[in-house]
């Protein structure tokens, strides 16, 4: 019998994102999905504290880390991705439609360095691509609608969403950042929706929804389906892209969102540095009118 995977979650609270370490017990071969580097936008330091957590269990526990996995380009937290294949030589990877998240964002940012086709990236995943973890396998699932380039990451019974769902008394993801699409998010949680009851489903955020004492990221299929406050059991299409709609109008500008993006885009690295040897992150100036 195949074993299952083990995981190990690290929570970063001030982005409210959980970074996923994930291993075949047997050959000891894992991946990390969704690094966080920590950064602070006061200052613009960087820190490797959050991802250099990760890397130290990893050694704890004896694992060849051979892959960093990005469920999209988040919006939230810069990538710790690079810094984990410096330190073990591990292939970053993204679904392949990051080219045209790459292709919306150059212009807005000027990024003139940057060739839009993904190749930032060590590998672009399509649709049902898999990777070997040793004795497991590891299936990419397209699950666009947060993004245009969202990828769920299935590991035998455990399902890395991403932020396409967050748990079932939060909801589901906005679909208001350029290339978002509330109906094919919708239907890409369907497709989530109906693989097993008892598939685990794991959260890239939480944000303790009002009434719960504790961060969770784990949950099921069935639970989603018989408690999500967004898509349970009988909420149609329409229903969800209108509720989806009026709750995006609604939601300010995630407070990372224009460093993340920029840097994110080009697989965690920051944009070259200018004449004088510093590196710079741009902030598109708009004038209310």
């Amino acid at each position: 019998m195949t074993p299952a995977a083990e995981i190990r979650a690290f929570f970063d609270k001030p982005t409210s994102t959980v970074t996923y370490l994930v291993f075949d017990p047997t050959t000891r071969e894992a991946v990390v999905i969704d690094p966080v580097l920590d950064y602070d936008p006061a200052t613009g330091e960087v820190d490797t504290g959050s991802v250099v957590a990760v890397l130290a269990e990893a050694e704890r526990l004896r694992l060849k880390v051979g892959w960093a996995l990005e469920t999209h380009v988040h919006a939230d937290h810069l990538s710790g991705a690079p810094y984990i294949k410096a330190k073990t030589g591990a292939k970053v990877g993204i679904g392949e439609h990051i080219a045209d998240v790459q292709r919306i964002f150059r212009p807005i940012f000027n990024a003139s360095d940057l060739v839009a086709d993904g190749s930032d990236f060590d590998r672009l995943f399509k649709d049902g691509d898999r990777l070997r973890l040793g004795e497991l396998e590891v299936e990419v699932i397209y699950t666009p609608g947060h993004t245009p380039a969202d990828v769920s990451y299935r590991i035998g019974d455990a399902v890395f969403v991403g932020d396409t769902l967050f748990m079932p008394d939060y909801g589901t993801a906005r679909a208001d950042f350029p290339g978002g699409d509330a109906r094919q998010l919708y239907r890409s949680i369907r497709k989530l929706l109906t693989m097993p009851g008892e598939t685990r489903l794991f959260m890239c955020h939480d944000y303790k929804a009002p009434g719960r004492d504790a961060y969770a990221w784990e949950t099921t299929v069935a639970d989603q389906r018989l408690h999500s406050v967004h898509v349970s059991e009988g909420v149609s299409e329409d229903e969800f892209v209108a509720m989806r709609t009026a709750r995006d109008a609604t939601l300010p500008p995630p407070k990372l969102l224009l460093p993340s993006i920029q840097v994110n885009m080009r697989a965690g690295r920051f944009p070259p540095a200018e004449a004088n040897g510093v590196r710079y992150l741009m902030i598109p100036v708009k004038e209310r009118k």
